[in-house]
């Protein structure tokens, strides 16, 4: 099982999102947490991917077409830190 950490403004930008996308994140979590990373490769909806530039080490996950969370991964204490749920910028 996997450690999931959330950034103390995950909690007020679920405040802010619309309820589907609540329910998505919730879904994608409880995936990590069941069966780490490698399982998002196996559902494409989600569109993970590594990033580049100034967020390089981190990776992306699509919660819906506008929205985004941002998250890297710590293999060696098997735990996922949860930086951000914003929209994303075209």
């Amino acid at each position: 099982m996997w450690h999931i950490q959330e950034h103390k403004s995950v909690g007020k930008s679920c405040r802010k999102v619309p309820p589907i996308v609540l329910k998505k994140y919730e879904l994608w979590k409880d995936l990590l947490f069941r069966h780490g990373p490698a399982i998002l490769k196996e559902f494409p909806g989600f569109h993970d991917e590594q990033l580049q530039g100034d967020r390089k080490g981190q990776r992306s996950s699509r919660l819906n077409l506008q929205y985004r969370v941002i998250y890297y991964v710590d293999k060696n204490r098997i735990t996922i830190y949860v930086l951000e749920i914003s929209p994303h910028v075209y």
